[in-house]
């Protein structure tokens, strides 16, 4: 015990401390979550959603803890939805709060006027997060990071949410959105706890090609890194591309498709899919889920995990890393000895 709180007071992770430092992290497999700034849905707006939908109302059943404490967990993805409102206030009003009266009270410090991008679920119902805004959010984890400078490198998935602006004049997203974006995890992290693709990619020609020849860098060089990846596809994922081959200068990697030169960073839902091992043998990160909509926590299936684990994906998210305060349920999804670290089966 007395060894085990030293580790602790020392800002070290048990689960961490037999892990191979000189290991490229796509040799890895670690779990994290979804949608990890979620906080619920206020029991009385839950109620009157549920009675009108009770089935949509089931899959928003769940919430988390606060980030850093996921962090500390040993937890090393983390799931983040962003709305870009560049003036303020676009969703500091939701209409949940004027469906029934004795909710909690919502922003009493009013940052969701401040202009800047938001974090949130669903507009209007699923509204409720540990963070109003990015910038608060990123500030936090570059406290935790500094206080824990040897914790191995976090992957988060940032998601633009909104329709692309059509050209004639109907709000939405542009292609100045995804800068703004860039420049704000830089301004909040700095350089030195970012993992760019241009780090992967060195002298290859592309960074595709930098994945093929396992150029991704070790843990020891990892060490207290974020590596942000774009979760859009399509117009949002050609956007963020556009001018920046082989994602050249960017900050994030994005989900491109594979044979393209941006290709390093997959996500793939389905778990059970037969072409994650060649995906991940071929030397792309990899990330799937082990559950959604809370299906698999209320039957206690961990077969989709199973199949996670066995893929080789790199990255594994899940709203259960605890079990549900929710509902009745066992389910809770951790590799051997309750860990969330462990190297790859596949290699």
């Amino acid at each position: 015990m007395k060894a085990l709180l030293g580790l602790l007071l020392a800002g070290c992770f048990p689960a961490f401390a037999q892990t191979d430092d000189n290991l490229k992290i796509n040799k890895t497999q670690v779990i994290g979550s979804h949608n990890s700034y979620k906080q619920a849905i206020d029991p009385a707006l839950f109620a009157a959603f549920s009675k009108k939908d009770s089935a949509s109302a089931s899959s928003l059943d769940y919430e988390h803890i606060p980030v850093t404490a996921q962090l500390h967990l040993g937890l090393r993805n983390l799931e983040i939805d962003l709305y870009p409102d560049e003036k303020g206030g676009k969703y500091a009003n939701p209409k949940g709060l004027e469906i029934v009266a004795g909710q909690k009270p919502y922003d009493p410090q009013g940052k969701m006027k401040e202009p800047g991008f938001k974090i949130l679920h669903v507009p209007n119902l699923d509204f409720r997060s540990h963070y109003f805004t990015l910038a608060d959010c990123l500030d936090d984890l570059k406290a935790w990071s500094e206080a824990h400078p040897n914790h191995t490198p976090v992957y988060i998935t940032l998601e633009v949410k909104g329709k692309i602006a059509d050209g004639n004049g109907t709000d939405g997203i542009v292609a100045n959105d995804f800068d703004k974006l860039d420049k704000e995890l830089l301004a909040h992290l700095g350089k030195a706890h970012i993992l760019t693709p241009d780090m992967v990619k060195g002298k290859y020609e592309t960074l595709e090609s930098a994945v093929f020849h396992d150029n991704w860098p070790t843990l020891k060089e990892a060490k207290g890194k974020f590596v942000f990846v774009l979760d859009d596809s399509g117009s949002k994922r050609d956007m963020y591309i556009d001018g920046h081959p082989s994602l050249t200068g960017r900050i994030m990697f994005a989900n491109a498709l594979p044979g393209t030169p941006e290709a390093a960073f997959l996500i793939r839902n389905n778990a059970k899919s037969p072409e994650i091992p060649d995906l991940v043998k071929k030397g792309y990160l990899i990330r799937t889920r082990a559950d959604s909509d809370t299906r698999e926590a209320r039957r206690n299936d961990k077969t989709t995990f199973e199949a996670a684990c066995k893929s080789g994906a790199q990255i594994i998210t899940t709203d259960y890393y605890q079990k549900s305060t929710h509902f009745k349920s066992d389910y809770s999804i951790s590799f051997e000895g309750d860990t969330y670290f462990r190297k790859n089966p596949l290699y």
